[in-house]
């Protein structure tokens, strides 16, 4: 049998609990997003009273190696590097070091709240806590409340003042006072909470002489929902744990990103999320892209000799921090997330593809620090690739190894113009006659409602600004941030439309909701088309824009003329040649 890479080290929630706030466990998930419910914690409370199994804990022995000089958390730590990094079960325990201790949490907006648990000391009942838990006499309306006492020995006073205001209420309500038998199943109750930090959760730790590969895999393997980790994950952890002050300037960045506000990340292209923000400075750091590469470096792995070393790591930590100097960066942030609407891409529901913002960025950096490129220059030169890298799924299927090679082939680029030129040059291949004519029209053969080839034909809609069909509004105009509203003034309607397709034969979604059966009408033409024959609406407008007006709107928005009269398979084949053509004309706008 092959050497164990763990260990059984059971403990109880008070040890475990109490070696978080020493620092000698490592917690990252109180600097995260607490995604479990209160109710959640509730439940999860209830299930140990009740002598229930809760699940396990999996820690990781940190590398012996190097030692630490920063702290966890807010507060001054016992242990200045923590013995073992919590892999699984981190929403358990950061759940019952909130609700026991008080601790803040952060909730997915990042900001701080408390998780108060409420308990009936009569029958033994958690209750999220609420307004009303908080004026009912009955209940502890906060748990950690007891815990508190308890720790400051002064749990007998905290005894009897529960039975004052019990009885208090009691009398209020005609009710008989506590009897001495409430009394001794209240203190048998109130012991019982306090016992629940003796309840044993069952502890694996992972060797240290485990990589993050093998941890990676036991993970798997061990956990019954199928959860995998990743490199993200591990870095993450290891940011929360040994450098805390990066980690909470990515953890703010991400914050500031989710509320409207002057000076913040902010922006209607992206929510942010640590993992970007990790992604970015790993590949403009250290030129990686495979973020196994990242966690490796930041743990202190030469990547060459696969040894362990402090110097490595403080070294790898210090590019990373440059690094994230300009990734957080407001202006360069902003200045770069304004291209995409220059691309066409004026929100985020145009945009199907994280890696295409977040390695979009990443050559925007080297471009603007590494090689100089003039700002104007650049923003044309990053605009065409956000235009050619979203409507062709660049970035789907191995993106990492995709931009690992474009790294790799930038070893070999020295000034800028041959910066530019190798952006253009990328372009160009992926984007030539064949895409336009071929693969494009083939593309454009799908019923898909997500596919990025629909919204790269609206993104060139707002290139061109093209108005919408038969109105004399433009179609980004419609798409800003906060135009809406909370009614859409704008919707995507049926060419030919469902109903009436219905009504000839065509019933089968999949041939009724082809992309070239799409397009955006205003909120009024929308209604005033329905579900009328294309012959029959058309009729209508072009009484009102007159022929010339109605050839014009045909142009505009990729129909062929006389659409109306078409079979439907002959207007569809047709159409999407128009879409390819429209989209090509605003891709060599881009290029003027």
């Amino acid at each position: 049998m092959a050497q164990e890479l763990f260990e059984r080290v059971d403990r109880k929630v008070g040890n475990l609990l109490n070696e978080v706030v020493e620092g000698k466990i490592g917690l990252p998930d109180l600097q995260r997003p607490f995604v479990w419910s209160d109710s959640k914690v509730r439940d999860l409370l209830d299930s140990m009273m009740k002598g229930f199994p809760v699940g396990y804990v999996m820690l990781w022995a940190s590398p012996k190696d190097y030692t630490n000089t920063k702290t966890i958390g807010n507060n001054e730590k016992q242990f200045k590097r923590p013995d073992d990094l919590v892999i699984d079960g981190q929403q358990r325990l950061t759940s019952l070091l909130a609700a026991i201790t008080g601790t803040e949490v952060r909730d997915k907006n990042f900001e701080k709240r408390h998780i108060k648990i409420s308990f009936n000391p009569l029958t033994r009942e958690f209750f999220v806590w609420t307004n009303a838990t908080e004026r009912d006499f009955q209940l502890i309306s906060d748990i950690s409340k007891v815990y508190a006492a308890d720790e400051n020995h002064q749990i007998g006073k905290f005894r009897r003042e529960l039975f004052e205001r019990m009885n208090e209420g009691r009398s209020k309500k005609d009710i008989a006072l506590l009897s001495y038998e409430e009394t001794d199943l209240i203190e048998s109750n109130i012991n019982l909470l306090l016992d629940l930090r003796n309840y044993t959760i069952p502890t694996l730790r992972i060797l240290a002489d485990a990589d993050e590969e093998d941890v990676a895999e036991i993970f798997r393997r061990v956990n019954s929902g199928g959860q995998k980790l990743n490199e993200n994950n591990f870095i993450e952890t290891l940011l929360a744990v040994y450098d805390n002050d990066i980690h909470d300037r990515i953890m703010q960045f991400c914050s500031e990103g989710h509320t409207p506000a002057k000076g913040t990340s902010y922006n209607n292209v992206i929510e942010a999320d640590p993992s970007h923000i990790i992604r970015v400075a790993v590949s403009y750091g250290f030129h990686r892209a495979r973020m196994k590469y990242g966690y490796k470096l930041l743990r202190g792995i030469d990547l060459d000799s696969g040894t362990v070393s402090e110097e490595t790591r403080v070294q790898n930590l210090e590019i990373f921090r440059t690094a994230l100097d300009r990734v957080v960066n407001l202006n360069d942030w902003h200045s770069f997330l304004n291209l995409f609407a220059k691309a066409g891409y004026l929100n985020k529901d145009l945009i199907r593809s994280e890696y295409a913002v977040i390695y979009s960025y990443v050559l925007y950096l080297i471009g603007k620090y590494e090689y100089n490129v003039p700002q104007l220059q650049l923003q044309n030169a990053i605009v065409r690739w956000i235009f050619m890298s979203t409507i062709t799924s660049f970035y789907s299927g191995s993106p990492e190894s995709k931009v690992e090679r474009q790294l790799a082939d930038l070893r070999q680029i020295k000034t800028a113009d041959q910066y530019v030129q190798y952006l253009d040059d990328s372009i160009k291949r992926i984007m030539n006659d064949s895409y336009f004519s071929i693969e494009l029209i083939e593309n454009l053969n799908s019923s898909s409602a997500n596919s990025p080839v629909w919204y790269g034909y609206i993104a060139s809609l707002n290139v061109i600004g093209m108005p919408m069909l038969f109105s004399t509004s433009t179609l980004s105009s419609f798409l800003v941030l906060g135009a809406d509203g909370q009614k859409k003034s704008i919707d995507k309607h049926h060419i030919f439309p469902k109903k009436y397709l219905e009504k000839i034969g065509i019933a089968d979604d999949r041939d009724r909701n082809q992309m070239a059966n799409f397009t955006y009408l205003d909120y009024q033409t929308n209604i005033d088309i329905s579900d009328d024959a294309p012959a029959l609406y058309v009729g209508r407008y072009k009484e009102k824009f007159g022929e010339e007006g109605y050839k014009k709107h045909c142009e505009n928005n990729a129909l062929p003329l006389g659409f109306e009269n078409m079979e439907y398979a002959e207007f569809l084949a047709e159409r999407r040649k128009l879409m390819a053509e429209l989209i090509k004309k605003a891709y060599n706008k881009l290029w003027e």
